[in-house]
């Protein structure tokens, strides 16, 4: 076996420092957050206990936790799916193309490099001059939208760039009409792409702070309510509740890539019992 080169320990070296800076925050609060009754916000830690995971679903002294968790869940659930059928209706039409195709192109994307905040104080006044209510299940379900929206078309935009059309040339063939051929032969193949701008539509919409700070009204998202508790709240409750969140973010990714595989799994299978159909 040869040797390694230099390089190969100190682009190792250099990998392992971006990885500790990237997770350190998180394991540094997931930590934290098993702290003792009497812990506090820093080391050196006074003891270990689930004190404090049990006093996170206790009634707290200010903010709504669960209702800022419900909020987000429900709000996240709204743009994954408004996501994911707009993205692949716009990856359907931009397929061939039409009068200012590319000037709506640049327009979609255009909200990616715009600072979130001037988003979200443009939607919440126009709400607000318009005499419609500014609330997170509608001007912040719009400005959410101009974030989750770009990312999902872009993904389509690729997946349908590669779409091999022969599939859908034989689908005609054998006298499928255009909404059969979209159900039974496009949807399935593009799947495991929809599954990912489902998941990209979620966890965006879930974790975003800066558009939704000026369009969510009277009631908090749960990243609006966690950043209002840093500045009421004293104690490592406020580490139990982010490490719960971290955890159920890694859920939520758990299970869509669950999804996926069994997607796969099950193409694959009906791609070998084709197979041996034909034989």
């Amino acid at each position: 076996m040869e040797p390694r080169p230099r390089s190969f320990y100190i682009l190792s070296c250099f990998f392992a420092l971006f990885i500790l800076f990237l997770y350190g925050p998180t394991i540094t609060i997931g930590i934290l957050s098993f702290q003792g009754e009497g812990g506090g916000l820093t080391f050196p830690m006074r003891g270990v206990s689930l004190y404090w995971f049990y006093d996170l679903f206790e009634q707290q002294a200010v903010g709504d936790i669960w209702g800022s968790f419900r909020r987000s869940f429900v709000l996240g659930l709204m743009v994954m799916v408004v996501t994911v059928v707009v993205s692949v209706m716009g990856g359907l039409a931009f397929r061939r193309k039409f009068p200012g195709s590319s000037i709506l192109f640049y327009l979609i994307i255009t909200s990616l490099v715009i600072p979130s905040i001037l988003i979200s104080l443009g939607v919440g006044l126009l709400f607000s001059q318009s005499g419609l209510n500014v609330h997170w299940s509608t001007s912040g379900f719009g400005s959410q939208l101009t974030w989750t929206l770009p990312f999902g078309l872009l993904i389509m935009f690729a997946v349908f760039n590669r779409f091999d059309k022969s599939y859908e040339e034989a689908a005609r063939d054998l006298g499928a009409t255009p909404w059969q051929t979209l159900r039974h032969v496009v949807l399935p193949i593009i799947a495991p792409s929809l599954i990912g701008v489902a998941l990209f539509g979620f966890t965006l919409s879930y974790d975003e702070f800066a558009r939704t700070l000026l369009t969510s009204g009277s009631y908090n998202t749960l990243p609006l309510e966690i950043y209002g508790m840093t500045t009421n709240v004293t104690s490592p409750v406020l580490y139990a509740l982010g490490t719960l969140t971290t955890v159920f973010s890694l859920m939520i990714i758990g299970v869509f890539l669950c999804v996926a595989l069994i997607t796969n799994r099950r193409r694959a299978r009906q791609g070998s019992d084709a197979g041996k159909g034909e034989i």
